[in-house]
């Protein structure tokens, strides 16, 4: 199986000691990403911002693989507060099509950066 590192300047560098994405044959294992703007290196503001933001660095690490968001079979959602579980439905209805992928929402403690959300996500490459 070929194993390849993914990276892209269309989203935030890695903050840490991992990739933006891994892809292992067929399979692409997206890091995952928290509202940070990739010409900034800033968190955006607000929930709303940055849940749209989390999506747009998950579309752009797709994008520099080669896949999609339509691509996307897995993608898991930590919230700091799950209060907002509701909007992170209304953003996904914007960024993926249906059939929707398989997802997780966590809630968790807290985040890299005070972040209010972060998402990760597996892709499939269709053959």
């Amino acid at each position: 199986m070929t194993r390849s590192i993914v990276s892209t300047q269309n989203a935030p560098a890695a903050i840490g000691t991992y990739s933006q994405a891994v892809r292992a044959g067929d399979t692409l294992y997206l890091s995952g990403q928290i509202g940070l703007d990739p010409a900034t290196g800033q968190l955006v503001e607000g929930i709303e911002n940055q849940i749209h933001r989390v999506f747009g660095n998950l579309r752009a690490v797709a994008e520099g693989a080669g896949a999609s968001l339509g691509d996307v079979v897995k993608v898991t959602v930590y919230l700091t507060d799950l209060t907002n579980f509701a909007r992170v439905n209304e953003a996904m209805a914007k960024h993926f099509n249906q059939p929707y992928p398989a997802r997780a929402v966590v809630g968790v403690a807290s985040l890299p950066r005070n972040a209010l959300v972060e998402a990760d996500a597996i892709v499939v490459f269709r053959g």
